[in-house]
């Protein structure tokens, strides 16, 4: 059923381990892990029940390894529908990896994992916190698009499985770098459909980084509708990454976090018909959870056809913070009427 803590203790436990940086990174070459999944049957603890609202909970796996470098995942994409994928972690390093699901399409564990450092635009790697804070990832072909905060920049890689070079250049971000917040930057980076009013624009969104009615920065980096908009923040959580639909809404993670009541998570889904320089995004909330489901720190989203059935599944990972009462989670749905 999964393991729980009181809500003071993990809170506490939360709110200390976002304060403090993990350690630095001993190696330059990839580095594999194994990894040892446990399934998780049921998203709402000590319930059979599968489905919420638009959304269908197929399983999930809970995560640990050997390795204390294993943790710390902020944002991910799958490379093929539900197998292969990229992601970054925030202590400044990429992992790669594979999912594999089993006779009945749930998930059953992960394959070749490895983990490397992520390199400046010189092909040093500094270690530190500050300059290596990565948050955000979208990949375009062979281009990946990587957003970090605190040294707050949106910079592009070339995809070479655990052969990651040095960044290959930064985007203009358009937001005005003196609203942005040190650790409340950019947590999202979405290619938008081809055939959206986007035209495939990358969209980037901060996590907390507001103006001044509240509202969470955020900007589209280039096509017809290329310019600088806000998201609409209510009801205490931050935004911590997103997905784009096949019809152009941007789905996006929120998370929650209070000495009180723990850590909540949940899901909105923002029109796209909002998105648009100078206006202010919003959409309603398909999916909420405190810690009364399976959720830890959830900060890592992505959308992806199933193979068999054309499906729409949408994948959620959690952030750990390297810390003994937190969890790497992998959770799956299906999201119906898409």
């Amino acid at each position: 059923m999964g393991r729980r803590f009181p809500s003071g203790l993990c809170a506490l436990l939360f709110s200390f381990a976002t304060l403090c940086p993990s350690g630095t990174w001993a190696e330059e070459a990839p580095q594999a892990y194994e990894i040892i999944a446990r399934p998780i049957a049921e998203f709402r603890i000590g319930s059979s029940e599968a489905r919420f609202g638009p959304l269908e909970f197929i399983g999930g796996l809970e995560m640990t390894s050997r390795n204390r470098a294993f943790g710390g995942l902020s944002s991910f994409r799958f490379l093929d529908a539900g197998r292969r994928f990229v992601g970054v972690a925030d202590t400044g390093l990429w992992f790669f990896g594979a999912l594999s699901h089993d006779a009945g399409g749930r998930p059953e564990g992960i394959d070749t994992f490895t983990m490397e450092p992520i390199q400046d635009l010189d092909g040093n790697v500094s270690g530190e916190k500050w300059t290596t804070d990565a948050e955000a990832i979208a990949v375009e072909g062979d281009r990946v698009t990587v957003g970090f905060e605190r040294d707050h920049r949106i910079a592009e890689f070339r995809l070479m499985p655990e052969a990651m070079g040095a960044a290959t250049g930064e985007v203009d971000f358009l937001v005005p770098d003196y609203e942005l917040r040190t650790n409340r930057g950019f947590e999202t980076v979405a290619h938008a459909p081809e055939d959206s009013a986007f035209a495939g624009a990358r969209v980037a969104v901060t996590e907390r980084s507001i103006d001044t009615r509240g509202n969470v920065f955020a900007a589209i980096l280039e096509g017809p509708l290329k310019g600088v908009f806000t998201v609409a923040r209510s009801d205490n959580y931050d935004i911590t990454d997103g997905a784009f639909l096949p019809n152009g809404d941007l789905l996006l993670l929120e998370r929650r976090f209070s000495m009180a009541s723990g850590i909540a998570m949940r899901l909105r889904r923002i029109s796209a018909a909002s998105i648009r320089p100078g206006s202010v995004a919003d959409g309603p909330v398909l999916l909420e959870a405190d810690m009364s489901y399976q959720i830890d720190n959830m900060e890592a989203l992505d959308v992806w056809r199933r193979g068999a059935d054309g499906a729409l599944i949408v994948s959620l990972l959690s952030d750990d913070n390297h810390s003994i009462l937190q969890r790497n989670l992998y959770l799956e749905f299906r999201l119906h009427g898409e």
